[in-house]
C-alpha cells in the first residue's frame, strides 16, 4: 500500500539527487572566471598556446607565424639559442 509508494518515491528522489550531483561535477560553474576578468583569462590562454606542429609542446616564442611555413615546429629549442633569421638562412642554403 502506502509504504511501498513512499519507498518508491524515496528511491526515485535519491536517484535523482545522485544524478544531479554527478551532473554538477561536470559543469564549469566554479572553474570559469567572472565576466570582469576576461582579460586575465585571455592572457592565460595565450600563455598556454601550443605548437600547431607538435600540439603537446608549447609554441616557441620566436615562432609567431610571421614567416612562411612557420607552424611552430622547434622540438629541440633552436629558436631559444639562435636568431630565427639566421636559422632561416641556414636552412635555405
Amino acid at each position: 500500500g502506502s509504504g511501498v509508494h513512499t519507498h518508491d518515491m524515496l528511491r526515485t528522489s535519491v536517484v535523482l539527487a545522485a544524478l544531479a550531483a554527478t551532473a554538477e561535477a561536470f559543469t564549469t560553474s566554479g572553474v570559469l572566471p567572472k565576466a570582469g576578468s576576461r582579460k586575465v583569462a585571455t592572457s592565460a590562454l595565450k600563455m598556454q598556446e601550443n605548437s600547431a606542429a607538435v600540439p603537446f609542446l608549447p609554441r616557441p616564442a620566436a615562432l609567431d607565424g610571421s614567416m612562411v611555413g612557420d607552424v611552430g615546429f622547434d622540438p629541440l629549442g633552436f629558436t631559444e639559442k639562435y636568431d630565427i633569421k639566421w636559422l632561416r638562412e641556414a636552412e635555405l642554403k
